[in-house]
């Protein structure tokens, strides 16, 4: 089976999963739209508003070690602020330890090296795996570390890139929510999960700073 076929496969069934998740609005779904941008300086744009925001695609590493990174940005409306990015049902991972890695970097581009070893000039990032589906993990984003610039609380309005990755061989789906609120009572909401979220994963956070370099390492191959 050729890796085009294995990524049709997992994109349909990736769609299929997806439907039936129904959690919000689907503001991007690479099997519909099309692969998002491979490139951090020209990040697909995506528009978002009030409410759900639902990303879906598909991430993963060929045999050859052609890692297929995803980027894409968007703003946050005036008035508004991102106040959870929920893992969705259906997203899986690879690897040893089951993880995937997502950065986020303030502005219209992601400019961080694919080559970097560590997390300078992000604004923060995590490495989600499927005990995360449910889970808001944008708390844990401000709190990675490793040179990351870091935050508290939801991002208020503006634009940011997201950068999302799987740095194993194959190819697995993701679903990725963003909400975005109002700062008042949401602001609040946010920081009770993002405090339950934090307590929940602290004891993993040493095994997740080494998986960063790991995957800066891998993706050290052509892209």
């Amino acid at each position: 089976m050729t890796s085009h076929m294995r990524r049709t496969i997992v994109l349909l069934a990736s769609a299929f999963l997806y439907a039936s998740a129904a959690y919000g609005d689907t503001t991007y779904n690479e099997s519909i739209s099309g692969d998002l941008s491979n490139s951090g300086l020209t990040p697909t744009l995506l528009s978002i508003s009030f409410g759900s925001n639902d990303v879906f695609g598909t991430t993963g590493k060929s045999a050859a070690g052609v890692i297929d990174r995803d980027y894409f940005t968007f703003t946050v409306p005036q008035g508004l602020e991102l106040t959870a990015i929920t893992v969705l049902p259906g997203t899986g991972t690879l690897g040893a330890l089951g993880e995937s890695f997502i950065g986020i970097e303030s502005g219209p581009q992601v400019t961080v090296s694919t080559a970097a070893t560590d997390a300078t000039g992000l604004l923060g990032w995590d490495h989600y795996g499927t005990e995360d589906i449910g889970v808001n993990i944008l708390p844990l984003m401000g709190t990675s570390g490793l040179g990351s610039t870091g935050f508290s609380g939801p991002l208020p309005a503006g634009t940011y890139s997201f950068w999302v990755q799987e740095a194993s061989v194959g190819t697995v789906p993701y679903g990725l929510e963003f909400t975005v609120a109002t700062p008042e009572p949401a602001s609040w909401t946010m920081l009770c999960t993002g405090m339950a979220a934090l307590v929940g994963k602290t004891a993993r956070r040493a095994a997740r700073r080494g998986l960063y370099r790991r995957a800066a390492t891998h993706s050290n191959n052509p892209s």
